[in-house]
């Protein structure tokens, strides 16, 4: 169907006309007013505000209002992670996962403990072989990590993670906060590995743990919050992991030298580097964890 000159689908402008262009929306509308983002002519009925200029429906619809994309101004996290609607979630999970272990265990005996523990090497009379991490056995490095045998230890282990994951879950967001727990967790492991005798059996959350509260440490120096109720709660952990028989101290000073190392990487990260520096600290994290075991392993069967 033809147009007529001058009819509303057409804007007078359009066709080269010297006076004020007509709305992208409204042609009998002229208007001085473009776009900052498409450049289309808008009257002040399609005019949303933006941070410079005005911007038309359009663009607003397809993206944030502000000239970025609709992800830009999504709000987030000190570390650049997304704020969720349940702050405990990965949280959750994790105390879920560690109940789920602990009954398992309490089903099945001694024997779940024996072939999950952390275990450097040793024979298992049982099986007629050895056994360990240095047996290739590196699952152990991260199964004693939800392993728990009494209820006086999970229990105070969950309920230390009640209490430090939520403030961090919420403060790093779900993927970073998972992958802390379990760098730190690992460090914990690692570290025990090393400086444990190759039969001596360990196992518990505890090196996570201790990672959670030497990142809360940290996220606390970051915001410049009071820091003396985490540092009596570290220096009691401590005094206890030392003062206590049969705890794997190796385990908690892993695991906190491990945590606070990731948490600062992440909440000091400049945040047009964030991605980069947070995947630089897991991996740096990682290789370290990764040589610790290895060395161990090449002393054990070398």
């Amino acid at each position: 169907m033809d147009q007529v000159p001058g009819s509303p689908q057409e804007p007078q402008d359009a066709r080269g006309g010297d006076g004020p262009q007509g709305c992208y929306r409204h042609p009998d509308r002229p208007t001085g007013v473009r776009c900052t983002r498409c450049d289309r002519p808008i009257c002040p009925d399609c005019m949303v505000s933006a941070s410079v200029g005005f911007q038309c429906q359009e663009c607003v619809r397809g993206g944030s209002g502000t000239g970025h994309a609709p992800q830009a101004t999504v709000p987030r996290t000190i570390a650049g992670g997304t704020i969720a609607a349940d702050p405990r979630l990965v949280t959750k999970i994790l105390l879920g996962l560690n109940a789920a272990v602990f009954l398992a265990v309490l089903a099945s005996g001694a024997e779940l403990v024996d072939r999950l523990d952390l275990l450097g090497l040793a024979f298992d009379p049982n099986r007629y072989q050895l056994v360990g991490v240095a047996e290739g056995e590196w699952y152990r490095l991260v199964t004693a990590m939800f392993l728990h045998q009494q209820i006086p230890h999970i229990a105070f282990n969950m309920l230390s993670l009640w209490w430090l994951g939520p403030p961090l879950e919420a403060a790093l967001g779900r993927l970073r906060f998972t992958a802390l727990y379990l760098i730190s967790g690992l460090g914990g492991s690692a570290l025990s590995y090393l400086l444990a005798a190759q039969n001596q059996p360990s196992l518990g959350a505890s090196g996570a743990i201790f990672g959670l509260l030497g990142a809360t440490a940290v996220l606390l120096r970051r915001l410049n919050y009071d820091m003396k109720p985490v540092l009596i709660l570290l220096g009691l952990n401590l005094a206890f992991t030392f003062l206590w028989p049969n705890i794997a101290w190796q385990a908690h000073v892993g695991g906190l030298v491990v945590g606070a190392g990731v948490a600062f990487g992440m909440v000091h990260a400049p945040r047009d580097r964030r991605a980069v520096i947070h995947v630089a600290t897991c991996v740096l994290a990682l290789l370290a964890i990764g040589a610790v075991v290895w060395v161990r392993t090449l002393q054990l069967v070398g």
